[in-house]
């Protein structure tokens, strides 16, 4: 009985030590915090100094609404052309951040696509007019100027946001559904997302913070008030925020914003000079590779940064300044928010071995450069801006980098080529000619019959022959 009493002596006091020991660490607490109220955690302080960065947009676009009846032959007939197209006004709502003191705004492409009218509003309530000094399609991401004398704006710095990491708090700033300015809290819930389907440039800070329409442009902000994405866009089965947020990472904003600063109208990301594609399972058993990651160099361009650097066709590439690369979207974010002339870090898999290796990036050279015409000739492409697929073209519109064409960069809607091509089109021949260049394709045109042409042109990688009169 003794020796049981003792043995529950000695359990008491054992377990009595443990809420001892924890009592101490709530004191400890109590004693570091000061009291309940320090408790209380609240995001005033973050949204005070960050919200008067963050402006409201307001684009708006001249469009034409065809009538259902125009060209009726029976109307026509009793009200004559009265039942013509019309022009309205097309409006359209997001937000924007201003990344400089003299009034530089990034705000999203699809925002303020085909705009005639932009104008933000501050915190405040103050207006003004802006104008686009540089729009990029590719990264959804425009660069604006407020219209003013004014020389001092509030602004939000640029955060590294490879430094991010999941789980991080942020808050997130815009003008969901034009109910005005707004902040949201949350975490970021992944740090490199692709194969979202948003851009070219498939590379998302993931959060759970509510963007809603409206917020397109706005701010994602970390707790030092520092910018670390513009919000872009949500996934959503109603319209409504579930919780899946995207947002473009700030060093990729940084990337446009110092193209804009250099008098850049368009952004062209820095040039390797080779293709790639994905290693797959029977590709990394081939390469007798461990495990199925990394880019596989398909073609290196001569003269280019990445034969200069020493890659070879079968290099794999498996890691971006020591980051792991497991797709194409990752390895592309790396390059094209890298400055010209600097170096990156890549580890290369080459014949069982792993080394590192430096490449220095460059921007397209001359004869890279994209070169864009308008088509005046009369014939089926008429009012088609085209352009010949050098190897920068060739990657835009992510043909291999040796390609030769013509491809249709855009189409005067109101002309001839509207009713046959789209945007991507690659004209390869015409009348049994090829097509090669912007010089050939003018060649052709000027000497045809102007009759009947004989078009040979590729899209989604299918050949299309047809006649058009």
């Amino acid at each position: 009985m003794r020796w049981v009493a003792y043995t529950c002596s000695i359990c008491a006091f054992v377990f009595l030590g443990e809420v001892l020991a924890e009592s101490a660490k709530i004191v400890s607490l109590t004693k570091l915090l000061g009291s309940q109220s320090d408790i209380q955690v609240s995001f005033a302080p973050l949204v005070k100094k960050t919200i008067p960065a963050v402006v409201n947009v307001y684009a708006a676009r001249q469009v034409r609404v065809r009538s259902p009846f125009e060209g009726d032959p029976f109307f026509e007939q009793f009200f004559g052309k009265g039942f013509s197209s019309r022009s309205r006004i097309q409006s359209s709502l997001g937000s924007g951040v201003i990344v400089d003191s003299s009034g530089l705004i990034v705000t999203n492409y699809h925002v303020i696509r085909d705009a005639d009218e932009i104008k933000i509003a501050l915190s405040n309530g103050r207006e003004f007019e802006s104008k686009v000094i540089l729009k990029d399609e590719a990264t959804d991401i425009a660069v604006l100027r407020i219209n003013t004398k004014e020389t001092v704006f509030p602004f939000l710095h640029l955060a590294d946001s490879d430094k991010v990491e999941v789980g991080d708090l942020v808050i997130a700033i815009g003008n969901p559904f034009g109910v005005g300015q707004t902040v949201t809290s949350g975490i970021v819930s992944a740090q490199a997302r692709t194969k979202v389907g948003i851009s070219d440039f498939d590379f998302f800070i993931q959060t759970d913070a509510a963007i809603n329409p409206g917020n397109s442009g706005g701010a994602l902000v970390n707790m030092q008030g520092n910018l670390i994405g513009v919000n872009t866009a949500i996934y959503s089965r109603n319209g409504g925020s579930i919780g899946i947020g995207f947002a473009i990472p700030s060093n990729l904003v940084r990337s446009v914003v110092e193209a804009a600063k250099h008098g850049k109208e368009s952004f062209e990301p820095p040039y390797l000079g080779a293709t790639f594609q994905v290693v797959t399972p029977d590709i990394a058993e081939s390469l007798s590779m461990k495990y199925p990651y990394g880019i596989l160099i398909t073609g290196v361009i001569k003269n280019s940064p990445a034969e200069k650097a020493g890659l070879k066709v079968g290099d794999v590439i498996v890691t971006a300044q020591d980051m792991r690369v497991d797709n194409m979207d990752v390895f592309t974010y790396y390059l094209i928010t890298a400055d010209a002339g600097k170096m990156i870090k890549l580890g290369v898999f080459r014949d069982g071995k792993q080394f590192d290796t430096n490449v220095i990036v460059q921007m397209p050279s001359s004869d890279q450069v994209i070169d864009a015409d308008r088509i005046k000739i009369p014939s089926p492409l008429l009012g088609a801006e085209v352009m010949s697929l050098t190897p920068l073209n060739a990657r835009r519109f992510h043909q291999p980098l040796e390609s030769k064409g013509v491809v249709i960069n855009d189409i005067d809607r109101s002309l001839d080529a509207a009713t046959i091509f789209i945007k991507g089109d690659i004209i390869r021949a015409i009348n049994g000619q090829s097509v090669n260049t912007i010089d050939d394709l003018k060649r052709i045109l000027n000497t045809g019959t102007g009759k009947i042409w004989y078009i040979e042109y590729e899209r989604n990688g299918i050949l299309i022959r047809q006649f058009v009169h």
